[in-house]
């Protein structure tokens, strides 16, 4: 009788110093109940073990000291990207490591071109707190992003379906932790079997407590799915109403909230708003290792919740009048809620291309964003990337790492005006990632799913190619259509604000914005969480001017 085999998600440590290795494998030790341990001293016997961990096998991180060899530890780390390209991957260094010049170099270098994800100071005390901080924080990130067994949320559904690709935009967007199961698969059949639709083809979310959401609308999903409130959870007027959910809405919300304000945030779509489609951004203050967008957003809507502003979630904002002393705002549904201030943070919305049979493929290989689930359903395919932001060169090098191919199509001649250098960086050094500059996207063609694209060069040449998604990331369409006249708005539709002592206040005292929505903004995250947090101090002062003409009247 043979055993059976291992099937716990393998950790791996490389370190050619006897005491080093010694303190690290005696710090992991304590992992060794959920994952696979393994410990020694050879790069070269760890990439032997590793190229045969290739079928099946879960990598779930990987570190490894530089070393003084023939196969250094930045080498076996590139390597196991290729290998295993959903592994954590950390390069050991001693404490004060970073600031050898050739060591700082070696990291800098490594992760501009995908090649870890942090360096790891290796451990030098029993316990080492920091050591397990660290590995704990890339186990963590490693099993959210890995699609396996049951999570908070099961997705079981067709890939190329329109209503599954809704479902897992809507997840991936809210940050929602779930996996994702093709019904045709292995484990999907399983899954359905087991909760009784065998054989179904519609969308099936399976919840922590076993209840089966079969089909769900989006407003049921986010009510029984994710717990998220889709009503209004106390009648009254409110001290601010902030329409949209993004970084500028949310730092608003934990400003306004934390310093007393009754707050409602309002949001159409989900939570954090278009910054949801940045896959790891890496140059946001305090984030060393960068992060999702998505999980930006969900710590600043926990944030905001704890201090006390309420959300009302896949409610659209319809109109807006003076009332009184304040405004109402109207709601899709009928809902009309009354406060004394407002703030816009809509934001804007990716741009739509006017092809035939875009809108047909859409969910079929067309998608608007990324997401990790839509990028791991490209694995070995040929996939192209519509923009030249930021938010597009976070997409392609996501996706770098599951297809074969990445081709990022820029209508402009360069990068350099609208992607931040860390990833004109990473692409250039990306062996699976080709930029077309002053090209564009003028056809797509397909039966129940994508299959090719019509490109046009700036010499006005056009050639077909074959591909097997298209990730859509351009323009910047704000969503003011609903504003009264009262709010003016430039020609291209963005709010137009004072400045000077006015700062956000718009043309309509007390309406306030800020944020992309905002005209002559910063298309920055950064910059967005900046007028949120700025935004309130106006708002205070308004609500006083407010209070003292009352008094005098």
């Amino acid at each position: 009788m043979t055993d059976a085999p291992d099937e716990r998600p393998l950790v791996f440590a490389v370190d050619d110093d006897p005491p080093a290795l010694r303190r690290i494998t005696g710090a992991l030790e304590r992992y060794a109940r959920d994952y696979r341990v393994v410990c020694g001293s050879s790069p070269e016997d760890a990439l032997t073990q590793l190229e045969g961990q290739r079928d099946g096998a879960q990598v779930a991180l990987v570190l490894a000291a530089r070393g003084s060899g023939m196969l250094r530890g930045e080498d076996l780390l590139a390597r196991v990207h290729r290998l295993h390209p959903h592994a954590k991957r950390g390069l050991l260094i001693e404490w004060g490591g970073w600031t050898d010049p050739e060591t700082a170099d070696c990291i800098r270098d490594a992760m501009t071109r995908g090649h870890i994800d942090t360096y790891v100071l290796k451990p030098w005390a029993e316990p080492d707190e920091l050591f397990q901080r660290t590995v704990s924080e890339l186990l963590f990130e490693w099993r959210r992003a890995s699609a396996s067994g049951r999570r908070e949320l099961t997705v079981v559904a067709d890939p190329r379906s329109t209503r599954g690709y809704e479902i897992r935009n809507l997840l991936a967007r809210n940050g929602v932790p779930h996996a994702f199961h093709s019904c045709d698969s292995q484990e999907g059949k399983r899954l359905l079997e087991w909760c009784g639709r065998e054989g179904s083809r519609v969308p099936v979310v399976l919840l922590p407590d076993d209840t089966v959401l079969e089909n769900p609308s989006d407003e049921i999903l986010a009510r029984e799915g994710y717990r998220l409130p889709t009503e209004l959870q106390e009648q009254g007027e409110f001290d601010v109403v902030v329409v949209g959910a993004g970084p500028a809405g949310l730092a608003a919300a934990v400003y306004a909230s934390s310093e007393g304000l009754r707050a409602l945030v309002v949001e159409q779509r989900s939570i954090g708003g278009q910054s949801t489609s940045s896959a790891r951004i890496r140059n946001y203050l305090g984030f060393p290792r960068g992060v999702t967008g998505a999980e930006l957003a969900q710590r600043a809507y926990q944030q905001a919740w704890i201090f006390g502003a309420e959300f009302l979630l896949l409610r659209e904002a319809e109109g807006l009048r003076s009332s009184g002393r304040g405004h109402v705002v109207s709601l899709s549904g009928g809902l009309e809620v009354e406060t004394r201030s407002v703030v816009l943070a809509m934001g804007v919305e990716y741009r739509r291309l006017d092809i035939p049979d875009l809108q047909r493929l859409e969910g079929a290989g067309v998608f608007y964003g990324a997401s990790r689930s839509d990028a791991q359903l490209c694995s070995g395919g040929e996939v192209f990337v519509v923009g030249g932001a930021n938010s597009a060169g976070q997409a392609a090098v996501l996706l770098s790492r599951y297809a074969s191919r990445v081709t990022l199509v820029v209508r402009g001649s360069s990068l350099a005006a609208t992607m931040s250098q860390y990833l004109q960086d990473e692409i250039a050094a990306a062996e699976s990632i080709d930029v077309l500059l002053q090209t564009q996207v003028v056809g797509v063609e397909g039966g129940s799913e994508l299959e090719r694209l019509t490109l046009r060069d700036g010499a006005g040449t056009e050639r077909t190619v074959p591909a097997d998604a298209l990730f859509l990331l351009i323009g910047a369409q704000p969503r003011t259509g609903w504003l009264p006249p009262e709010v003016v708005r430039d020609e291209r539709g963005f709010v137009v604000t004072g400045g000077g002592e006015r700062g956000y206040e718009t043309s309509l005292p007390g309406v306030f914005a800020i944020g992309d929505v905002r005209a002559g903004s910063v298309k920055r995250v950064a910059s967005a969480v900046g007028e949120g947090s700025v935004v309130i101090q106006q708002v205070h002062a308004y609500l006083a001017s407010q209070a003292a003409s009352s008094v005098g009247t």
